[in-house]
């Protein structure tokens, strides 16, 4: 184990001073139960997690290693990824919520944690209250991609086959409520198509069924099917965002490609549980936001179609905020409800 770089030397009434302040700084929240630990020292002094609540192999999970490595080496302190799959990123999400408010556990989630709201009844955390903004981190466009024994090209085919074949084409998501999900409804709308939604637990599963042409149909980021591109397992239509990538400027966006004005993208941001200290979170959000403008990083979340953001935690809040609240309109609209 690394030592401590802080510790000045054995001092054992100094230790005892420590723990009597530590104990000390405890203090409620107000309308919270959960303890908000102030701290007096440098930050971080011990490993920090990042609850990812997605499985491995997705957009969120490659942005949570690739930062939790960059603030690793920063910071001097383990920076651990803790993978909490479940219903709709909802259980990982739960237990972030109820982490301790002391800057130890954060929390990495892409755009579906602000569609969560809009699909569950029963939430046991609520996003506006039981976390604080930290930093949106980075975006990317999702590409439209299928298998390639499907009989189409192009968006235009791909819609003249749907409409031929109505509810026989499946898509693939990472379960009812996740991007994946809603950005492929916003796609199915737009076009007026009907197609059979297959939810797998993660974005990597549902590349993987993908592949093996388990469904035929995917709207997910650019990180999970890039790599893929040159398999001959499947086709890459086209991309959710107005303008081209510039790491795949050969693809056509949707909008060009006959559905004006489509644009969909996911954005992965980094949260804390509500009441943890502003001194703290301005001190992830600078060392976060120094780290992903850093050129190693840079080049790995370019490799990955990603924009950097980095953006501050009043900023990031706002966009939750707006995020929140279009989505509601979204599935109100579509009249999807999670079980």
């Amino acid at each position: 184990m690394r030592p401590n770089r802080y510790w000045k030397g054995p001092c054992v009434a100094g230790l005892f001073i420590a723990l009597a302040v530590i104990s000390a700084a405890h203090v409620y929240a107000q309308g919270n139960t959960r303890p908000v630990t102030r701290q007096s020292g440098k930050f971080p002094e011990k490993p920090v997690r990042i609850i990812v609540p997605l499985a491995p192999g997705g957009g969120s999970d490659i942005v949570g290693r690739i930062v939790a490595l960059a603030l690793t080496d920063e910071w001097g302190q383990a920076v651990v990824v803790d993978n909490r799959p479940g219903a709709g990123s909802t259980v990982g999400t739960s237990m972030a919520a109820k982490a301790a408010a002391d800057g130890y556990t954060l929390l990495i989630s892409s755009s579906s944690i602000a569609i969560t709201p809009a699909l569950y009844k029963n939430l046991d955390f609520d996003i506006r209250r039981d976390f604080v903004g930290v930093t949106l981190i980075a975006s990317q466009p999702s590409i439209l991609a299928v298998h390639a024994s499907v009989a189409a090209n192009s968006v235009k085919d791909l819609i003249s086959l749907a409409k031929t074949q109505s509810g026989k084409l499946a898509y693939g998501s990472a379960g009812i409520g996740s991007a994946t999900h809603l950005g492929a409804e916003l796609f199915r709308y737009t076009a007026g198509i009907d197609l059979l939604h297959v939810p797998y637990k993660s974005a990597g599963q549902a590349t993987t069924a993908l592949l093996s042409g388990e469904v035929h149909v995917l709207l997910t980021n650019m990180a999970s099917v890039l790599p893929y591109a040159k398999t001959g397992k499947i086709k890459l239509l086209a991309i959710s965002s107005l303008k081209r990538s510039a790491i795949a400027p050969e693809i056509a966006t949707v909008a060009e490609s006959g559905l004006a004005g489509f644009e969909y993208a996911t954005w992965y941001g980094m949260l804390a549980p509500a009441g943890t200290a502003k001194v703290i979170v301005e001190r992830v959000h600078t060392t976060t936001a120094k780290i992903i403008r850093s050129p190693q990083v840079l080049e790995r979340f370019s490799g990955q179609g990603l924009d950097v953001y980095g953006s501050a935690p009043a900023e990031f809040q706002t966009h939750l905020d707006a995020e929140i609240t279009k989505w509601d309109k979204v599935v109100r609209a579509a009249g999807i409800r999670a079980e």
